[in-house]
């Protein structure tokens, strides 16, 4: 969230429901200078309703990107941008990609993912 805001992503907010990574984030915001420019509130991402986002980083463990991935799908407008940080989405192809190893992210344009998806969707019924 703090490098979605210096990169000029407004607004940057992040969801986090374990309330000790809660207020580390938000002590991180503090010591960035970036307390009330940014906003971390406590709430469960799958009940978070993500339509009108534009920008969406994630970083979550292998498992979660499955059923993440159909519910970005479903809600999420098609000049929406994903990046996933450490763990690909497994079913998705990216963008572009940056960094190596545990540092690694990599970018999703949804108007692609969905391209891509109908094809395999559409490739399937034949």
């Amino acid at each position: 969230v703090l490098e979605a805001y210096r990169q000029g992503l407004r607004p940057a907010l992040g969801y986090e429901l374990n309330p000790w990574l809660l207020c580390l984030a938000k002590y991180r915001a503090w010591r960035a200078g970036c307390l009330g420019k940014v906003s971390f509130l406590k709430k469960d991402l799958w009940k978070v309703d993500l339509s009108d986002c534009h920008n969406v980083i994630v970083f979550l463990a292998p498992s979660v990107k499955p059923p993440l991935a159909t519910k970005l799908l479903a809600e999420l407008p098609d000049d929406a941008r994903v990046v996933a940080g450490r763990f690909p989405f497994p079913s998705w192809t990216p963008s572009s990609s940056l960094g190596q190893g545990l540092e690694q992210v990599w970018a999703y344009d949804m108007k692609e993912v969905r391209r891509e998806a109908q094809g395999s969707t559409q490739g399937s019924r034949l």
